[in-house]
């Protein structure tokens, strides 16, 4: 596997600890449909939570949040639509992003909650 894949993992892996330290209930990870992928779908507090990871070895050139582009977003808003469609999700969702850089033996990680309204998207 290519070193960038395995930072990407490592990354995700990450972030779920993460989520679940703050209350999440991780539903799945990795879920795909068709060519497109939903990197975490949790729960929490009555939300469907979808949150793409983006790892980076670093930020000096960009923050990896603003890896994600239109494109990006309405492949997830996509699969998402699918994902509420299998398994008959009645509540709200939202759409977050975490960002995971390596920081010595673990990982620097950055919340962004409803971040498909924020400022940076």
């Amino acid at each position: 596997m290519a070193e960038h894949n395995e930072l990407g993992n490592l990354g995700e892996e990450y972030a779920q600890a993460y989520l679940r330290t703050k209350g999440y209930k991780i539903r799945h990870t990795n879920w795909q449909f068709g060519k497109l992928e939903l990197d975490i779908v949790a729960e929490k507090d009555g939300l469907l939570i979808v949150v793409e990871v983006k790892t980076r070895s670093t930020d000096t050139f960009e923050h990896p949040a603003e890896a994600i582009t239109k494109k990006k977003i309405r492949n997830i808003v996509n699969a998402t639509h699918e994902y509420i469609f299998r398994f008959d999700w009645q509540g709200e969702t939202r759409f977050d992003v975490i960002s995971a850089i390596p920081q010595g033996q673990t990982f620097k990680i950055d919340h962004i909650e409803d971040a498909f309204l924020s400022p940076l998207f």
